[in-house]
């Protein structure tokens, strides 16, 4: 499989879900800053996602899936053994619920507007109202938790990435006491370290 990748972008969460399972996988650096967007192989990106936007997998038969959820849970599927996602029932309902709330309410819904270099002020000061809400939610959920449902999973992987997001914001974490140990208890996972140590180091090269 290849993973086609910007560092700190979404798509560290397949890099973790990758190392998380043991998948044997090959990471190409997209530079985004490029104009066309370009793979480090030299391929133009914009003929493998038309959207121009990481990540996107290509599996081992050659198939090109987009869309960050989607290739989490494709991951998951293929490597069953790691438990990143309950088979079947309620309880993967869960994990797909979470899913899609950190891809709704936090990484389009709140981060979007608060990393664009664009988005009007008006635009941040309101995403950044709906972050202290979604985050006093998460807060509140992970009170007695370890993780977001259950054992580790990839919605976990997703929110740490937007967790990362909200740190390189210099958001306050004080008033989340439960979320920032979650975020502190992930950091140290292995799986979570190596992709984030990888991909830190790969970003601060390029900025």
């Amino acid at each position: 499989m290849d993973l086609y990748f910007s560092p700190m972008a979404c798509s560290m969460a397949t890099r973790i879900a990758a190392y998380e399972a043991g998948a044997d996988i090959r990471f190409l650096k997209v530079d985004t800053k490029a104009r066309p967007k370009v793979v480090e192989d030299g391929t133009a990106f914009l003929t493998l996602n038309g959207m121009g936007q990481v990540p996107v997998l290509r599996t081992d038969d050659g198939e090109l899936i987009v869309e960050n959820a989607v290739i989490l849970q494709y991951v998951a599927d293929r490597f069953p053994a790691s438990g990143l996602i309950p088979a079947d029932g309620a309880e993967r309902r869960k994990v797909q619920s979470w899913l899609s709330f950190v891809g709704t309410e936090l990484h389009t819904g709140v981060f979007i507007a608060l990393l664009s270099k664009t988005a009007p002020e008006g635009a941040k000061a309101f995403a950044r109202e709906l972050l202290a809400e979604r985050l006093a939610f998460l807060d509140a959920h992970l009170k007695g938790r370890e993780f977001l449902q259950g054992r580790f999973s990839v919605a976990d992987a997703y929110l740490f990435v937007m967790l990362t997001w909200a740190r390189y914001l210099a958001i306050d974490f004080t008033p989340y006491p439960n979320l920032a140990a979650y975020r502190d208890r992930l950091q140290t996972r292995p799986s979570v370290a190596r992709a984030f140590d990888e991909e830190f180091t790969l970003f601060k090269a390029a900025a």
